[in-house]
């Protein structure tokens, strides 16, 4: 575990000083009453219970849901930071855009023998039925979720790319609304880039995508349902975007063009962002025991008469399993050098480097390459030694199921708790909108550790959110 000193401290510098970007927050924080910001506090939690801001944990007793617990001291990044940061991801998802394409076609990066086929044409989420299919623009990835952390001497690293229904958007959006309702007075002491025209962002990249010929499209969100655990965002950015909020049941096929029921007859369809995993998208070529899917959506995709948001397929680029490789599918598709680190990564299925995970089990983090939210995997250095020993025998059964990764000391930031402002670690999820162009609100959803000493940020295990503020001066 890293020593607390070598940590990079997002508002204060090693020798204790404070950042140039964070001296008139904290100025402002040592004027305020902590007693003022723990009513704030209570305020945002009362506001967000009447909104409904909440999300189920599957597997938790009777769907619990849950209160996403909301810090009202934000994270600051100043406007140069970000601009270096942006260009790091637009390379980033542009890439991940072309690799995607190149799978499901001509299969080039795999000729050249920059990635084992294998790696990707036996993974789990590649799917065949999209070889050859032409999508609008080339796009597959139109809503990426890339996950940063920074570490170190205050470098960023991606942590993750998530490609397939990235969620969190609206708790940034609902973030910056609760900071501006709770503290106006900052808004006036700095000039921070707004986020609220994401929505208007969104929509505009989905009518860049409909199909060709399609002036007017009718885009819809598509979700699973009430019961899904991000139902509220679902809910949210349909309302936001001002269009119709779906379920399966309210579409259907017809002559490979896809429909909706309305009170006025069926209107036809022509974007979808789907909130529903490949699997459970379509019955007739999917699973056939989902209820949640439309019957011959797949047929209407393949025959170019509905845009799919994110497209299928997309899992394959987000795998961890083949996260190692981003870095040279940026070299091979662009020509460029990575502007974003990414974390050294030790795949097990290689017998040399399962021979040091073995070895250094309690120093290092692993991680599923399917898993999500935090779940199945270990962080070493907090593990008790039955966990350890745990996975040691997971990993010699199915080593290919696994990559493991040193444990960064992820950097903190200021935060409420209840013994105080005290630092948390944190990461940051920017959305990144691929349409005619890559475009993405400054900033994106700060998620923070609650727990002291924790690493691990995801809500469904603990952790909360704050307002990310990227200056524009």
């Amino acid at each position: 575990m890293a020593n607390p000193s070598s940590i990079y401290d997002e508002m204060n510098g090693a020798d204790g000083t404070v950042r140039a970007h964070y001296a008139g927050y904290q100025k402002w924080l040592a004027e305020t009453p902590p007693e003022r910001i723990a009513q704030k506090r209570a305020e945002a939690d009362l506001v967000f219970h009447r909104v409904g801001i909440t999300f189920a944990v599957y597997g938790e007793e009777e769907g619990k849901e849950r209160l996403i617990p909301f810090d009202v001291v934000p994270r600051i990044i100043p406007a140069q930071e970000w601009k270096q940061l942006a260009a790091g991801l637009r390379q980033r998802v542009k890439a991940l855009n072309m690799f995607l394409h190149d799978v499901y076609h001509d299969q080039e990066i795999i000729k050249a023998g920059k990635i084992p086929a294998e790696q990707v044409l036996s993974n789990s989420q590649y799917r065949p039925e999209m070889q050859g299919v032409d999508v609008p623009g080339g796009i597959y990835a139109h809503i990426a979720g890339v996950d940063v952390v920074r570490a170190g001497a205050g470098e960023f690293y991606v942590l993750e790319d998530n490609l397939r229904v990235p969620s969190g958007v609206s708790y940034m959006l609902e973030d910056r609304r609760m900071m501006m309702r709770l503290f106006p007075e900052l808004f006036s002491r700095y000039r921070v880039a707004p986020v609220e025209h994401y929505p208007d962002m969104l929509l505009s990249n989905l009518r860049a995508v409909a199909p060709a010929g399609v002036l007017d499209p009718t885009v819809i969100v598509l979700t699973p349902g009430a019961y899904n655990s991000a139902y509220f965002e679902h809910a949210f950015l349909a309302q936001q975007m001002g269009v119709e909020l779906v379920e399966g049941q309210d579409l259907f096929v017809r002559d490979e063009h896809l429909y909706m029921r309305t009170t006025q007859g069926p209107q036809r369809v022509d974007v979808i962002y789907r909130r529903i995993d490949d699997d459970f998208l379509d019955p007739l070529a999917f699973r056939a025991d989902s209820m949640l899917g439309v019957p011959g959506l797949l047929q209407v995709y393949r025959a170019g008469h509905v845009t799919l948001a994110n497209a299928i397929g997309t899992g394959v680029a987000d795998d961890k399993s083949i996260y190692p490789y981003v870095p040279e599918m940026i070299r091979f598709y662009l020509g460029e050098e990575p502007l974003l680190n990414n974390v050294p990564t030790y795949m097990c299925r290689k017998k040399e480097d399962l021979a040091y995970v073995l070895a250094h089990l309690d120093e290092l983090v692993v991680k599923e390459t399917h898993g999500a939210g935090g779940y199945g995997m270990l962080i070493g250095p907090r593990a008790s030694k039955e966990e350890i020993e745990r996975f040691r025998q997971l990993l010699t059964e199915t080593p290919e199921r696994y990559i493991a990764q040193p444990t960064l000391s992820l950097s903190a930031c200021p935060t409420f708790v209840d013994a105080g402002i005290a630092p948390r670690h944190i990461d940051l999820r920017p959305f990144v909108l691929s349409g005619k162009d890559i475009n993405m609100v400054p900033g994106g959803l700060t998620r923070v550790a609650l727990r002291e000493g924790s690493l691990v940020v995801n809500s469904s295990q603990g952790g909360g959110t704050k307002d990310t503020w990227v200056l524009e001066i």
